[in-house]
């Protein structure tokens, strides 16, 4: 076992999935109750959230930008919602740097 603590390891050095074409209005988007997959929420119970509320999307984009595939990013999260969202969301400073550079390109 690691006693000290390494940058190659942990949520910092996982890669971020920036799916640049997520604000494609062609893509197929999750909408209404859902649960998440479990290579997304992978501990607990399965919990069902209903994308309409607001404080759930929340909860769901937040697991979805930390733990998802570009292709879980594309399907769960719409751009519209994530820029509304996005002061709120609570998001480790990794994941906030590697979006910093897909919103300044599509403001």
């Amino acid at each position: 076992m690691a006693t000290t603590r390494s940058s190659e390891l942990g949520p910092a050095a996982r890669p971020v999935a920036v799916p640049e074409d997520l604000d494609d209005p062609t893509l197929p988007k999750s909408r209404g109750r859902i649960e998440l997959p479990l290579h997304i929420r992978r501990s607990g119970p399965p919990i069902t959230y209903d994308l309409d509320d607001r404080a759930d999307r929340a909860r769901v984009y937040e697991q979805v930008l930390s733990d998802g595939t570009e292709d879980d990013v594309r399907y769960y999260v719409e751009a519209d919602q994530l820029r509304d969202l996005w002061g709120e969301l609570v998001l480790p400073p990794a994941i906030r740097q590697a979006w910093a550079s897909w919103f300044r390109r599509h403001q």
